[in-house]
């Protein structure tokens, strides 16, 4: 059970009920601090549909940091967001092998990315080689990107584990074809 309430737009003043039109328990929480959510909504925004960082591997990114993390609203309502943009089950399979450290029919640049990805939740930042490797496919402003997305991530799941925002219904039927381990 979340630890502060779940607001309908017309529990929020009229100038921030534009923050509800997603209707997701992370925002009908966040918007608790209105100025706040706004901002938190700016950066997701951009992520989600202004950067030119390639969408499928924005969201493989994504789930990488949700799957490690263990976030089941976080992996559910990006498998759903990933497989608009490209995600296959394939990719979403790829991306456990590779996390178990077993082979996958990934292509390299994603497998580093997930490894990337990987690195940041659990070592803080991509080692050395890591960066390298993908910095060869990517620009600058890719790079860029693709590091702010998988930090904003990692904060994301820090924030709905401590507001203990609950997973819609609908998005637990993810669990069912893609279970976490660790994750009831």
């Amino acid at each position: 059970m979340a630890r502060l309430p779940y607001l309908e737009a017309d529990q929020v003043a009229p100038e921030y009920r534009d923050m509800l039109k997603r209707n997701t328990n992370l925002h009908k929480l966040l918007v608790n601090s209105p100025e706040m959510a706004r901002a938190f909504n700016g950066i997701g925004g951009y992520i989600r549909f202004k950067s030119k960082l390639d969408p499928r591997l924005r969201e493989l990114a994504i789930l990488q940091v949700g799957w490690m993390e263990k976030s089941e609203y976080e992996f559910t309502h990006h498998v759903k967001i990933g497989k608009e943009f490209g995600v296959t089950d394939e990719d979403i399979a790829g991306l456990m092998a590779e996390t178990e450290g077993k082979p996958s029919k990934l292509e390299p640049l994603t497998k580093a990315i997930l490894k990337g990805a990987r690195e940041m939740v659990r070592q803080l930042a991509m080692s050395e080689a890591t960066f390298a490797e993908i910095k060869q496919h990517l620009s600058d402003e890719h790079m860029v990107d693709l590091v702010l997305t998988i930090a904003f991530y990692c904060g994301v799941v820090r924030v709905l584990a401590t507001m203990k925002i609950d997973n819609e219904p609908y998005y637990k039927e993810v669990l069912q074809q893609y279970p976490i381990p660790g994750v009831n």
